[in-house]
């Protein structure tokens, strides 16, 4: 039985943990022989095999999602499975449930099964845009910083004082912000994946404004040095808001994360499509038409017809 393991998976296992690339090898080479090892998942059509970490060095105990096709394996996702205790995770729970209370929405901890769903679908679409970028805007590409470890995002969350939701740490542990071009980002409106010291100095600026909530994560700002407005994850309800420091009061957007990053690649894919923003190149950049910079103004020629 041929097994594959997809590439985003290749080439992110390593940031779960230093152990899970080689975990995931000798799983694909055990599925090869034993191909109905899993069991039945939540997600139609996907198996679900627990892997013990302590097997391999550096490895936390792992769920891994395939599907079985009558000629070959497709390794879908990989997840670290949860070691805190029940009552630690009941508390996180408790904490997210207030603060989306708090925004008038509440939002349930997302089982396995979700995760997962949350895994592939930002992994998808944050995969379509970095491939156009690394086809089309080299520049841009360039710009993006590798992915954060589990070190880093455990010292964000210490830092916050709140669990990560699952989309926005698969979202940073494939790409952990956007140093862009004459200070645009890859995003539309030229606005930029903020790094992760970013994020945790804005959420204590943020903090001492009365009508921000513990729950709001910043996630997007209007340039890569420039935080006077930008966009949020509320880790209680999923959905992204607007914040701006000109007195406006904040906004909710009506995406979430993956419907963010998909329709974002759906502009670039399909540019005469495009509702949010026009992209453009301007000597191998990514500029959006929502602002480009002067020094790239010249040189900018809208995508598509």
């Amino acid at each position: 039985m041929r097994v594959e393991i997809e590439r985003v998976l290749r080439e992110t296992a390593g940031n779960i943990a230093p152990g899970v690339p080689r975990a995931l090898r000798a799983t694909a080479a055990r599925l090869a022989g034993e191909p109905d090892l899993g069991v039945p998942s939540a997600l139609p059509g996907i198996l679900s095999l627990r892997v013990d970490g302590d097997l391999f060095e550096d490895c936390p105990d792992l769920d891994i999602g395939y599907i079985r096709e009558p000629d070959r394996i497709q390794i879908r996702f990989v997840r670290a499975l949860d070691p805190e205790p029940a009552a630690e995770a009941e508390a996180d729970g408790g904490k997210l449930a207030a603060a989306g209370a708090a925004a008038g929405r509440t939002a349930p901890r997302p089982g396995p099964a979700a995760e997962a769903v949350a895994v592939r679908q930002v992994a998808d679409a944050w995969g379509r845009v970095t491939g156009w970028l690394r086809d089309h805007a080299p520049g841009s590409y360039a710009a993006l910083r590798p992915g954060a470890g589990p070190a880093a995002l455990a010292a964000l969350e210490a830092d916050l004082g709140l669990p990560v939701p699952v989309e926005l740490r698969v979202l940073w542990l494939l790409t952990a912000g956007d140093d862009g071009v004459d200070g645009g980002g890859c995003l539309p409106g030229n606005e930029a994946l903020m790094p992760l010291e970013t994020v945790a100095a804005q959420y204590r600026t943020r903090r001492a404004f009365p009508e921000w909530r513990a729950s709001w994560i910043p996630v997007v700002a209007r340039g890569t040095a420039d935080t006077t407005s930008g966009l949020y994850l509320d880790a209680a309800t999923g959905y992204l808001g607007r914040w701006s420091r000109y007195g406006e009061p904040p906004a909710e957007e009506p995406d979430t994360l993956v419907t963010y990053l998909e329709e974002t690649a759906d502009m670039l894919r399909a540019p005469d499509l495009a509702t949010r923003d026009r992209p453009g190149l301007a000597g191998g950049v990514l500029v959006w038409a929502g602002g480009p910079t002067p020094a790239r103004e010249a040189d900018w020629r809208p995508l598509g017809g």
